[in-house]
């Protein structure tokens, strides 16, 4: 390493304009690129928010890589060893352009598929994303020795770089995802890519220029101080780790706990890369005290109104104060380390570590916390660790710190084992208050991190477990594609007399539910319904229908089995097998076991294992995959749609099920059927009767001939009406999808 300052250099233009602007562009090609990508790789794997989770530890993993690669080059080699070096690699890795993914790339179907989904994102866009990453600490390495007055503290250009970073990603969805198909995205990535090399050649050119001065110049020299010591450097990657297992957990918690509302994984990564460029700006020493006061206040409502009693915000709200919580958490954590950032000649090794820390964060949400939990419970674990990580925690005696919450627990664990779950639940509003009451006094050990993280720790324990209790959940387990369970309820029927329920969540939502009187138990139910429209299509049809192929995209806990007449075939195609094991379970559900055991599951993605299926086999096809509240994008775009209609007879019909609490889907399918001269009819079906979970619900039906769908049009189960004009939307295509255009 160098040991000597460099003279001041002076020049025309300020290198600060082309190392920032440089940082600046390798920047949002690495935001561009990841969305870019996962949007690509969501059709093959179903529209689950694993997937983007899963390409999230790719990232951090090669960003890692790159940081290793910098911290490398800059510590075995002077600069102008350097420059030859790194010019040569991004020569080389030209060759690799244009990115696209591998031809063939076909996921696995019986098992997880995140250890493919890395292995295919490193063949598509390894290399280049390598190079990519490696820009930004190498890069201000650079600056370091260039010889300018603000080469001292080039930690500033990390703030350009987080900026870049940002704008990319929220102009991707806002602004290039409307405008531009992937296939020209990818060529205007790779244009952008070459635009990269020539600026770091730019960049190197200065370096260069600037050695050549140094040589001439006597330097003077610095002291850059003792290498940081160990306890440092861990405490580096635990402030780093931290924020990214947060990031990950409240993405994964706020699309299966709060709302499965479309692009919501922006809010966290916004807030995320905001934290950088706040605690890395010449602000930084004046917001990281407020971040600190406002924290354990915040914390407070936070705790009392998101996890305690959660039932009495909208999803809004609840989203905004998690939303809260994480960035203060987070500008803590990332205000802890800036402050603590070295001297320059050790800007490598601090950047190394840092990224280590955030790629083990992402590991550990990724391939550790689906094995060892059934629910999203890293995500409060890591709100708990945030609070412990606040400055001050060894100020204190730790084990006066840890004596309220340990008492707290166990009386807390006493009581529950006197009482039984009966008991719990009829004293369920003093337990409440109780809790709420013990979060009012976390704000008094504000000043003691322990004490402050351990109490908050209590708090949620006995929160998620009356939470449990008061679910009356039966079974919970989480597999790649979210977080399943099955949950027991009582409802009255008919005759005002108790009954039991079994429900299927997929998250928040409900995907299923079957009564369990004899009477009742193969009776469909919510979407599913008889009175509704999948139950009208097929009372419409009973004449002819007894020796029907009948194909259904999605199980849930298999309702529509019971539609099933002898003589028919029925395949039933899922993505996830943890949904197939439960609706076969009889202690949870009897749809398929009554009413259709011969039905054919097919585990995969739907349009992947239906372009298997011969063509014209098809009587129906039933669409009905969801991801908790949204139909996957790539099971409604143009080609899927001539996919399905390949796969159907002249006279089949098409049935979509398109219920939706964000999305205004019709207009999707309205301008397939007008652009591929098709007939559909839709029909938004509301309950008229009480009938026990009868829902409304929405649903399209399409042909290729007018005249089979009469039936539907003149029937007087139901208002089935013709599909309305769709005007103004870009057609959905593979290349193609938007959105922000459906939001209702």
């Amino acid at each position: 390493m160098n040991s000597a300052s460099q003279p001041i250099v002076k020049s025309a233009i300020s290198p600060v304009i082309p190392y920032a602007g440089t940082l600046f562009l390798s920047a949002i090609l690495m935001f561009t690129l990841q969305p870019m990508f996962g949007k690509s790789l969501l059709p093959l794997l179903g529209g689950t928010p694993a997937v983007w989770n899963t390409c999230m530890v790719f990232y951090q993993t090669l960003l890692f890589l790159g940081y290793l690669y910098a911290h490398w080059l800059s510590a075995r080699h002077g600069n102008l060893r350097q420059i030859r070096i790194h010019g040569a690699l991004l020569l080389l890795s030209l060759l690799a352009l244009p990115v696209a993914l591998p031809q063939g790339a076909m996921p696995p179907t019986d098992g997880n598929p995140a250890f493919w989904l890395i292995r295919t994102l490193f063949v598509a866009i390894g290399i280049p994303f390598f190079m990519v990453s490696s820009t930004a600490p190498l890069l201000q390495k650079w600056f370091s020795d260039c010889g300018h007055r603000s080469s001292h503290d080039p930690y500033f250009l990390y703030a350009a770089s987080n900026a870049g970073s940002l704008l990319a990603l929220l102009s991707y969805p806002f602004l290039l995802e409307p405008q531009i198909g992937l296939a020209d995205q990818r060529l205007i990535w790779t244009a952008g890519y070459g635009l990269l090399c020539l600026a770091i050649f730019g960049c190197a050119l200065l370096l260069w220029r600037s050695q050549a001065t140094a040589l001439a110049t006597p330097a003077e020299a610095v002291d850059a101080g003792e290498p940081p010591a160990r306890l440092e450097q861990l405490h580096w990657l635990v402030l780093a780790f931290v924020p990214s297992s947060l990031l990950l957990g409240l993405t994964q918690f706020i699309s299966t706990d709060i709302a499965s509302v479309p692009l919501l994984w922006i809010v966290p990564l916004t807030l995320y890369l905001l934290s950088f460029i706040l605690v890395f700006s010449k602000w930084a020493d004046r917001i990281h005290p407020l971040m600190l006061t406002a924290q354990p206040a915040l914390l407070l409502v936070f705790i009392a109104y998101s996890f305690i009693n959660p039932a009495v915000l909208p999803y809004w709200l609840d989203l905004i104060l998690h939303s809260l919580a994480f960035f203060l958490a987070i500008m803590v954590c990332h205000g802890e380390l800036a402050k603590r950032r070295p001297h320059p000649q050790h800007l490598t090794r601090f950047y190394l570590i840092m990224s280590f820390g955030g790629m083990l964060g992402g590991m550990f949400n990724t391939f550790i916390a689906p094995f060892i939990f059934n629910s999203v419970y890293e995500y409060p674990i890591m709100i708990v660790a945030a609070l412990l990580l606040r400055p001050g925690f060894f100020a204190g005696k730790w084990y006066l710190d840890i004596l309220f919450p340990l008492l707290v627990l166990i009386f807390g664990l006493g009581v529950y084992g006197l009482l039984s779950d009966d008991r719990l639940f009829e004293y369920m509003d003093i337990i409440g208050g109780a809790l709420i009451l013990l979060t009012g006094l976390t704000y008094t050990v504000r000043n003691s991190p322990l004490a402050l993280g351990s109490l908050t720790g209590v708090i949620l324990v006995f929160t998620l477990g009356l939470h449990g209790l008061a679910s009356n959940t039966l079974y919970q387990q989480r597999s790649f594609f979210g977080v399943l369970s099955v949950r027991e309820t009582i409802i009255a029927d008919e005759n005002k007399q108790p009954e039991t329920v079994h429900e299927l969540y997929h998250g928040t939502t409900k995907h299923g539910a079957e009564r369990l009187t004899a009477a009742a138990i193969n009776t469909p139910l919510t979407y599913y319904s008889r009175p509704g429209p999948i139950g009208q299509l097929f009372a419409e049809f009973d004449k002819e229908d007894q020796h029907w192929k009948i194909g259904s995209v999605g199980l849930g806990a298999g309702a529509l089995a019971c539609y099933a007449r002898e003589g028919q075939e029925w395949r039933f195609y899922e993505i996830d097998p943890l949904v197939v094991d439960v609706a076969k379970n009889p202690a949870w559900f009897h749809y398929l076991d009554h009413c259709n055991r011969q039905a054919e599951m097919v585990i995969g993605d739907a349009r992947l294992s239906l372009a298997r299926e011969p063509d014209h086999s098809f009587d129906l096809l039933i669409m009905d995959a969801f991801s908790s509240d949204a139909v996957p994008t790539h099971l409604l775009t143009r080609e899927a749609l001539e996919l399905y209609l390949r796969k159907l007879k002249d006279d089949g019909l098409l049935a979509f099920h398109i219920s939706n609490r964000h999305l205004d889907l019709t207009k999707v399918l309205a301008d397939h059927v007008h652009s591929l001269h098709l007939s559909g009819v839709l029909q938004k079906f509301k309950p008229v009767n009480d009938e026990p979970l009868v829902v409304a619900t929405d649903w399209v039906v399409i042909a290729k001939n007018p005249q089979r769908l009469l039936p539907l049009q003149q029937s007087r189960l139901g208002h089935w009406q013709k599909l309305p004009l769709s005007f103004g939307l870009k057609p959905w295509t593979d290349d193609f999808t938007n959105i922000i255009g459906i939001w209702k």
